[in-house]
Order: C-alpha cells, then sequence, then structure tokens
C-alpha cells in the first residue's frame, strides 16, 4: 500500500512561500530519505525512503499570491496544489480535504494560533513557524489540545541545527564551564519592515526574531527564565508612518544563574554587506564562544556591488545532473525534523511522547512564548515611562507561581500577576 503524507502550506510570504515551499517540493519529488544523515536520523532512511509527501494545497490572504505560490509550486514539482485565499482559508481546507496529515503554518506572528487549532481539532499534526504564537495562554491551549489529539506541533526552531551551534551544543559550551552572561543579536534589512510585511505594528524585531535565540539558548542549557527586563526605540520607522519599534533589547536572567542580553532591529540600511546581521556569545567560569553567523568567513567585492558576504549554512542550492537544484541546510533541517516525527507516529506506530527528542516541541516553545509575552508588556511600560523622564523600572518575574509584572511606579499596585501557572 502506498504510504503517503498529505501537507497543507497556510501563508506563503517571505518564508512560507521559500524556505517551506521549496523543502515541500524536495520532499513531494524525492522523499525525505536523502535529507536524514544531516539530523543524525539516517537510520530511519530505509524505514521511510517509500513514503511520498503531498503538498496538497496551498493558501494565503490573496488570491493572487495563492496563485502564484501554485504555481511555482508547480514550476518545480510538476504538480500543482490547489490554492485557497481568504481571512480563514485552513477551514476550506480542512473540509476538502478531511484526511490531511500536516497543516504547515507560515503565516504572521500574530495569526498562528487559529490556523494551528484548527488543524489540531481536525487531527492534522502541525508545522509552524515560530514563534509558536504570541500570548502564554495560547501556548498552553495548544499544548493540551496537541496531547488531547495525539499530535505533533513541531516549531521551526531552525537556529538548533546550524552545524556551529551543534558543535557548541555539544562540546564547546561545556567546555567553558558554568555560564555567566551572554549576548545573541539579529539584525533584520529595512525593507523587511517597510515592504515585505505588512504587519510589522502587530509585532515588533524581538518577537519576530528573537525566538530563535531564546529557544538557542534553552536548547543548549534548558534553564528556565527567573526574571527580565525589556526596553525597545521608535525613530526610524516612524518617520515612513509606521507606527512600530525600531529595535528591542531583553536581558533574561535564567535559573542556573547566567544573563544573556537579546538584541533584534529590523532596520538595518539596504547597502550592508549581509542579508542579516547575528551572532552570540557567552562567557562562561572557565571561558568564552563567540559565534558570528553572518560572516562565516566568505566575502567578496566588485566594481558597482560593493562587498558582499553570504550564508552558505543556512539554505543553498545544490545541482542535480538533470539542472535542477537540491535545497539543503539548516534552514530546511528543523522542517524535515518535524515530518521524521510525523512519519514515525504515523508509520511506525510510534507514541508522541517517544518522538519528542527529535523536534523542537510546543512544549520548548512555550518557555519561548512565557518571555516574548512577558518581555511585550514590560517593553511598552518602559517605553511610556521613559517618554515621561521615570527611567525604565519595570521588570517581569517567572517561578512555580506563573508571571508577575513589576511595576514601582504602580505604588500599591506594583505587582500584576498576567499569567498564574507556572512556567
Amino acid at each position: 500500500m502506498e504510504r503517503t503524507i498529505k501537507i497543507a502550506l497556510v501563508g506563503a510570504g517571505m518564508f512560507g512561500g521559500d524556505v517551506h515551499l521549496r523543502a515541500y517540493a524536495d520532499a513531494q519529488r524525492f522523499g525525505i530519505a536523502g535529507q536524514l544523515a544531516r539530523l543524525g536520523l539516517d537510520h530511519h532512511a530505509r524505514d521511510f525512503a517509500d513514503v511520498k509527501f503531498d503538498l496538497v494545497a496551498v493558501a494565503t490572504r490573496s488570491e493572487a499570491s495563492a496563485k502564484r505560490a501554485a504555481e511555482c509550486f508547480s514550476r518545480i514539482t510538476q504538480h500543482a496544489p490547489r490554492s485557497y485565499f481568504g481571512a480563514t482559508p485552513w477551514l476550506d481546507i480542512l473540509c476538502d480535504f478531511p484526511g490531511l496529515d500536516v497543516m504547515a503554518v507560515a503565516t504572521p506572528d500574530h495569526l498562528h494560533t487559529q490556523p494551528i487549532l484548527a488543524g489540531l481539532e481536525r487531527g492534522a499534526h502541525v508545522l509552524t513557524e515560530k514563534p509558536l504564537c504570541l500570548d502564554i495562554t495560547e501556548a498552553d491551549q495548544i499544548i493540551e489540545l496537541a496531547v488531547k489529539q495525539h499530535r505533533v506541533v513541531a516549531v521551526d526552531m531552525h537556529k538548533r541545527y546550524d552545524p556551529d551551534h551543534l558543535r557548541i551544543r555539544d562540546d564547546i559550551q561545556k567546555r567553558i564551564g558554568a555560564p555567566l552572561y551572554g549576548t545573541a543579536y539579529l539584525e533584520e534589512p529595512l525593507e523587511v519592515s517597510t515592504s515585505t510585511f505588512k504587519w510589522v505594528e502587530s509585532s515588533d524585531p524581538f518577537s519576530y526574531v528573537g525566538p530563535h535565540w531564546v529557544d538557542l539558548i534553552w536548547h543548549y542549557y534548558h534553564s528556565k527564565p527567573v526574571s527580565l527586563t525589556a526596553v525597545g526605540q521608535k525613530k526610524r520607522l516612524v518617520r515612513d508612518g509606521i507606527n512600530a519599534y525600531d529595535a528591542v533589547q531583553v536581558r533574561v536572567d535564567f535559573a542556573n544563574g547566567m544573563s544573556i542580553n537579546f538584541h533584534n532591529n529590523w532596520i538595518t540600511p539596504s547597502d550592508f554587506e549581509g542579508p542579516v546581521n547575528q551572532g552570540h556569545e557567552i562567557v562562561g567560569a572557565d571561558g568564552k564562544v563567540e559565534s558570528d553567523q553572518q560572516y562565516r568567513g566568505l566575502r567578496w567585492w566588485n566594481a558597482g556591488g560593493g562587498s558582499r558576504t553570504n550564508n552558505n549554512h543556512f539554505t543553498r542550492d545544490v545541482n542535480r545532473p538533470d539542472g535542477s537544484p537540491a535545497y539543503v541546510g539548516y534552514g530546511v533541517d528543523s522542517i524535515i525534523a518535524g515530518l521524521v516525527a510525523i512519519c514515525r507516529m504515523k508509520f511506525l506506530m510510534e507514541p508522541r511522547e517517544a518522538v519528542a527528542d527529535v523536534y523542537p516541541t510546543a512544549e520548548d516553545a512555550r518557555i519561548v512564548v512565557a518571555i516574548v509575552h512577558a518581555a511585550r508588556i514590560v517593553r511598552d511600560l518602559n517605553f511610556k515611562y521613559l517618554g515621561e523622564g521615570k527611567g525604565a523600572p519595570v521588570t517581569a518575574r517567572f517561578g512555580e507561581d506563573g508571571i508577575t509584572i513589576v511595576d514601582p511606579h504602580r505604588g500599591e499596585r506594583a505587582f500584576q500577576k498576567i499569567y498564574s501557572k507556572a512556567v
């Protein structure tokens, strides 16, 4: 009997229309067995060599973008998924494909929860872009439903799979001793906030790309947050009539005693030499690790083009004999890991708990969401107080009793609990 995983992709913007679409196109043509050695999962290569992957639907907000994404996929695979569009296109997909295996969600940050919950309700597994969601109570709803439905919710935390980060996780972080402090930064180009995305006023740079670094630190140390403070700035985007933060800085203190500063913006000028500027460093009691993900050692320049760099680890094209490009890199690995977990559950009949160590789980993502949620509140209050000349005294506290916002300017009401479950 033919074994098939049916996938629907909701959202085909910068990431959905590129990384997700091309990953599913390669899976549609050749399966996933060839990708598994990158993940240390090649012992499943024979198990899943015959599994077919079928992107049955692609959905976006507008009809034009949905058709464009479907046509792009068809050019690569000679297979055209059905296109859907509108405010809630996933509902039509779930009606038309009641046996859907995977709901892939690559919608804007603040629109993840609805299609995730709808997919789970109908019995589909979920592959979603980060962040899982922006609200800790929504994260709990997703996890509760995933457990009830016995389904995978895999989050695209692809920085875990960067080969440099794997070396840090498995080797270097043990060499440098107990972590003391560190910095992680990711600075996106201005075009992301002014033209690529139309929803930046509903998000911010930390909520958008900060989850990658928060998850990576969690992945290294598995230490929970105990407190944070956050500030943000609005100067550049307001010049274009966009009421959104240019940059956000969040400092998180963890239970193991380390303090990490997360710095993010999306206003880097277009003539910067790389697609983004990113990196992190951690100081330990016995050493330090520095990892520059922007400059990997490849630099070139030419007349009229300036100096350029490129991250060939993230994704790259590898030409096949037929001239078509294979799409590989750590940007794809996270998606493949989720598909492996789903295949193990469907075809090897393994329980959800048994595959949890294969992919970035919703339970892991919940820690990230808690930090993003609290940082958003603290940032806005500190932004307000800085504008009034009152400094930036607001912090958040995490613990077994939940999340508490500490605001000295509120006097007797200085402690505001925004979440009442253990983080």
